[in-house]
């Protein structure tokens, strides 16, 4: 690793000098701001409780991988369960759901900047408004009643307040001074979507599916919001949702029901005008004018998460969940996987840095 680092350094430090003169004066080429710039970002959850969470990395031509790069920068473990990873200027902050805690860390060099470890108790995801940084956690699974959302001072990367919300709060949008909070549920089955006023802090709430977890913006801004319905496991078992909330006045404008109380779909991405949504190891795609679902699916894959970004899409497979796991990469030209690249244990996030 340090030969790796000392030839991205000389390689940087190359890049720093002027290119040729032409009839405009002198031309200088841009100065890389650090070697994990211009790639894609994958975190592995690792085994729980064995602190084995990784980030990944890989640059966006797949021509070079590292695993670990957190490790490998700072010669320490990232933590135990890496949930998420939020980006704020020039600074990443990686939620570590079973360490309670957040790393921040440079964005482009992944070189620490501080560990924020007071404040959490099983935090999910972040986003951010005003200057602070606002993170879901659920609190001790077995009480409902102490889920709340974190406040970060972000000039001071400390906690400085909490929200309290209702149990199993999950995703996180902020949109004009609004933050949308689906309730997945934690341990339970949630069925609300937490609306919080970052002007005052006040709370209030609509009432949607079961279990609402992934939300997007679409091109009018206004959320998709996908509810996965209740599992066989905690009857009545309930199908699936994609609600449409218009976020001009937050009301729900569209709902469109799955078809069978055995449908539970996850994951959903937006990108040109279209909704991508996994179930069952098929991705379907879905026009947002539509008011009905597809019935033919577009991809068949093992789907832990997903995203998508320039006409690709990425998905992870952790295998059997104790090995490490795959990022697939599919060209949405004709839906053909182009790259199967292997990652952590239980690949959970995939972020464009």
């Amino acid at each position: 690793m340090k030969t790796k680092q000392l030839i991205l350094g000389l390689f940087a430090a190359a890049l720093t000098f002027t290119s040729c003169t032409d009839d405009e004066g002198v031309n200088f080429q841009p100065v890389p701001l650090g070697a994990y710039q211009n790639g894609i970002l994958v975190t592995s959850e690792g085994n729980f409780s064995q602190g084995n969470a990784l980030v990944s990395f890989i640059s966006n031509d797949f021509s070079s991988i590292e695993n670990g790069v957190f490790n490998n920068i700072n010669n320490a473990p990232l933590g135990d369960t890496a949930q998420s990873i939020s980006f704020y200027n020039e600074f990443a902050y990686i939620v570590l759901h079973g360490s309670d805690k957040v790393e921040v860390v440079k964005r482009y060099t992944f070189e620490t900047v501080t560990t924020i470890n007071t404040g959490f108790s099983n935090p999910r995801h972040m986003a951010f408004a005003n200057g602070k940084a606002y993170v879901t956690n659920w609190g001790d699974g077995l009480d409902a009643n102490d889920d709340f959302v974190a406040v970060i001072d972000l000039a001071t990367n400390t906690v400085t307040s909490t929200i309290t919300v209702g149990e199993g709060p999950e995703q996180i949008i902020s949109l004009n001074n609004t933050l949308y909070i689906s309730h997945k549920g934690g341990w339970s089955q949630g069925n609300i979507v937490s609306l919080i006023n970052t002007t005052d802090n006040s709370v209030t709430t609509l009432n949607v599916g079961d279990r609402p977890d992934e939300m997007v913006l679409d091109s009018s801004n206004n959320i998709w919001l996908l509810c996965e319905g209740r599992p066989s496991y905690a009857a009545p078992e309930t199908a699936g949702k994609l609600i449409k909330i218009n976020t001009t006045d937050n009301t729900i404008i569209n709902t469109i029901d799955f078809a069978s109380t055995t449908d539970h779909p996850d994951e959903l991405v937006f990108e040109n005008g279209n909704l991508y949504y996994a179930m069952d190891d098929f991705i379907y795609k879905m026009e947002e004018t539509a008011t009905t679902l597809p019935t033919v699916s577009i991809i068949n894959t093992a789907t832990y998460t997903m995203a998508i970004k320039d006409g690709k899409l990425f998905t992870t497979d952790p295998v059997n969940y104790s090995d490490p796991g795959t990022l697939k990469v599919f060209d949405l030209s004709d839906n053909s996987e182009i790259q199967s690249i292997t990652v952590g244990v239980n690949p959970g996030g995939i972020y464009f840095n």
